[in-house]
């Protein structure tokens, strides 16, 4: 059965197409009883408007911005090219996406951003932001003029912002614990955790999630102050590169964020058996670790699902429909599993032991004694 149309509604009305076609787009001049008429009718018919095929016929285009941490972090490289490429495949759906870039984990600098738009500049804005007043106030003051903001990867001012689009991170830190307690089967171990900043969401999220597994009732693993590197490699090989010279019995490396080159670094120059290491987000140099095995796990985020829900999200939001679900669930990589592994012994990494749980259990024994 075919869905009614706009001119089903005019028809069964008893006007004429444009009428119903003013009333339905509120432009006025129609006598109220002809409006209540075709009210009505709409009603009555069940009829749904067809966003879409309304924009195409307007020609209109949507203006969305987005925000985009700088710096040495392979992931929101790879979230920037992605963006690029969803974009260009969405031609056809009248999509103006810009990006710009701001300094990673710095609210005061993206709240600067945000205060240089104006209303009418675009439909929507998308983020990765970390808390601070100064970032909420300018999402509040986007929100009045009546420009959306959505957030992605990390939430933040959930008070005022329409939408977060991104994984569960308690999540995610709850599945690097439960890898570390698998990994060290029931033995005692020491877990060091690093990440950029306890002011980001989605590492203090990933950090709690993480200390619920690790310290929960029967596991035996000793949890090291947390260190914060600010997402920098300089800042991870001065501090990951001491805490490892000074602690010779650290069995188990969480890196919640960025900064990693440094952490794969050290991890290559290490004499005798290395941390068991979980790291989130499937870049080329993590997977180039975890081809060498100079890691054992990433936990990912699916960039390019994220992006692909952002743009349906913010699209929705611009239209005043319903967005659609937002919620990713991660993938766990290890070597064995990686895109495009088992199809040929070219593959980096080919013919290297595959099983994870037996060198890590050499690793261990090795380290623990």
């Amino acid at each position: 059965m075919r869905s009614p149309t706009l001119h089903d509604v005019a028809r069964s009305a008893g006007v004429s197409y444009s009428t119903a076609d003013r009333v339905l787009n509120g432009r006025g001049g129609v006598a109220e009883k002809s409006a209540l008429r075709v009210r009505h009718a709409i009603e009555a018919l069940g009829y749904v408007r067809d966003i879409h095929a309304a924009n195409l016929s307007r020609r209109r285009s949507y203006r969305f911005r987005f925000f985009l941490p700088r710096g040495d972090h392979g992931f929101f490289s790879v979230l920037r090219e992605t963006l690029e490429r969803e974009a260009g495949a969405r031609a056809a759906e009248r999509l103006d996406v810009t990006c710009r870039d701001v300094p990673a984990l710095d609210a005061k600098a993206l709240a600067e951003e945000l205060s240089r738009i104006e209303a009418g500049d675009c439909d929507c804005a998308a983020v990765v932001g970390a808390d601070s007043p100064d970032l909420t106030a300018a999402i509040a003051r986007l929100r009045s003029i009546g420009v959306p903001v959505v957030t992605l990867v990390s939430d933040t001012a959930d008070e005022v912002r329409s939408l977060y689009v991104g994984i569960n991170n308690r999540m995610a830190g709850r599945t690097a614990g439960r890898l570390m307690r698998m990994a060290h089967r029931a033995r005692a171990g020491r877990i060091l955790i690093l990440l950029g900043s306890l002011g980001a969401r989605d590492h203090r999220d990933r950090l709690e999630g993480a200390r619920e597994i690790m310290q929960a009732p029967g596991s035996k693993l000793d949890l090291l102050p947390p260190i914060e590197v600010r997402d920098r490699p300089e800042t991870m090989r001065e501090r990951l590169g001491e805490a490892l010279r000074r602690d010779s019995g650290i069995t188990g490396l969480y890196s919640i964020g960025a900064g990693n080159r440094a952490l794969v670094g050290l991890f290559e120059g290490l004499e005798g058996p290395r941390p068991f290491a979980v790291l989130h987000e499937l870049t080329p140099l993590s997977r180039a670790a975890l081809e060498g095995d100079l890691i054992d796990a990433v936990i990912d985020q699916k960039p390019a699902e994220e992006i692909a829900r952002a743009l349906d999200a913010m699209r929705a939001i611009a239209d005043g429909r319903p967005p659609p679900p937002t919620d990713i669930v991660p993938t766990i990589y290890l070597k064995d599993n990686l895109p495009g592994a088992g199809r040929g012994d070219n593959l980096p990494g080919a013919g290297r032991p595959a099983s994870w749980a037996s060198d890590l259990t050499t690793g261990i024994t090795g380290r623990t004694g």
